[in-house]
């Protein structure tokens, strides 16, 4: 099995008991990090097994199964894309994404659960109520949209990216309503709504008192320093952008595979770490070669305290389905959507090759299959028992 030559473990195990020792941590930043070094190691416990064709023996320690943990997401989000096979459609697909100016952006700093709740809640509103508007789609829409908070040089930068079938259900519920080929809705409507949205909403978060300001944003615990600090956002563009649509379902799966389950940082992005630093591959979204990959270089504390500040609060539900998929109904309104559709069967049924990652597929059958014959199951022969308390723990 591919392994990379550099992985975040090897930097946490090293680097991070010093980092603790000088930074007061979130107790969730704590847990990513003792799950991140313990994942795949003793320290966890697993088990040996052998192959029921040739013998072949290997020891499999057990893994963290953290969210933030770069090595335990790949069967998450095969089994995750899998149940989502069921639920779309033989439409067209779009993919919007909603973006947040970089003022909004420190405040959500220190309000990571309180702003993230917003930019779901705002971004849903804008979406449904533009869809609804007889002059735009006229129909009730459905979507699921997944949270980033990263950009590729792991800086803060919360923004949404939302899947959304090319259609809805009309009000009567009575026929399908499908929008113009290759358009969804006009993306700077969107933008102007989401902007008016999701200021109101911080406004009335700040007077609820949800909000938290601390070091240089200390100043806006007070209500009219708040006011002028926002009063500049009303008047900006926010970005708000539509990407080329997917087709139908089977590109959605190959869409769905690439991000629902993504962390700050791959480990295959690493290029090098010694003398402190640590040397990793981005590309500038901004510059006008958006796909040349670049390379950053970082002391290893600064690259510690990037990939924290990605660390989601717990419980938090970094995916949401909204409308036509929310969990209310949802069973319900596809089944009709579809037969409002008459969509042929295998339309609902795409390939999983589609969204399995082409480097190395993964699935539960894979794992299971002997590395060295190809041909045999690995059978559990023996339990190994964590270490506890764990070496890494704090």
């Amino acid at each position: 099995m591919y392994k990379p030559a550099f992985e975040l473990a090897d930097i946490l195990r090293r680097d991070a008991p010093a980092y603790r020792e000088s930074h007061r941590l979130l107790r969730e930043q704590e847990r990513a990090i003792d799950a991140i070094v313990d994942c795949r190691t003793e320290a966890l416990g697993g088990h040996v097994e052998e192959c029921c064709q040739c013998s072949y023996t290997r020891i499999s320690y057990n893994s963290c199964r953290n969210r933030h943990c770069p090595k335990c997401q790949s069967l998450a989000r095969a089994k995750w894309v899998e149940a989502r096979k069921a639920e779309l459609l033989p439409v067209e697909y779009f993919h919007v994404v909603f973006t947040v100016p970089k003022e909004i952006a420190e405040i959500a700093f220190y309000n990571r659960g309180a702003v993230y709740d917003i930019l779901f809640h705002a971004t849903a509103q804008t979406l449904t109520t533009i869809a609804r508007d007889p002059h735009r789609l006229g129909a009730e829409i459905g979507f699921f949209a997944v949270l980033h908070t990263w950009g590729q040089n792991l800086l803060h930068h919360p923004h949404l990216h939302c899947v959304v079938p090319g259609g809805g259900l009309s009000p009567d519920g009575k026929r399908w309503v499908s929008c113009l080929p290759g358009f969804f809705l006009p993306v700077r409507v969107l933008s102007r709504l989401f902007r008016r949205l999701f200021l109101e909403q911080l406004q009335a978060a700040f007077r609820k008192g949800k909000l938290r300001f601390y070091g240089e944003l200390e100043e806006l615990r007070d209500p009219d320093r708040f006011a002028c600090y926002l009063a500049p956002l009303h008047d900006i563009e926010w970005v708000v952008y539509a990407k080329p649509p997917f087709g139908g379902p089977r590109q959605v799966l190959d869409y769905l595979g690439r991000y629902t389950h993504r962390v700050a940082l791959s480990n295959e992005r690493l290029l090098d770490v010694k003398d402190g630093q640590v040397t990793f591959q981005w590309k500038d979204y901004r510059s006008k070669d958006k796909q040349k990959s670049r390379v950053m270089t970082l002391e290893s504390d600064e690259f510690i305290r990037r990939f924290l500040m990605h660390v989601l609060p717990r419980g938090f539900q970094r995916i949401r389905f909204f409308g036509l998929l929310s969990n209310r109904n949802r069973k319900e309104r596809l089944a009709l959507s579809r037969r409002l559709l008459a969509a042929p069967l295998l339309d609902l049924l795409p390939n999983p090759d589609d969204y399995r990652d082409r480097r190395q597929p993964i699935s539960e059958d894979s794992l299971r299959r002997c590395p060295n014959c190809g041909k045999g199951e690995m059978i559990r022969i023996l339990t190994i028992a964590p270490a506890w308390p764990s070496p890494n723990s704090s």
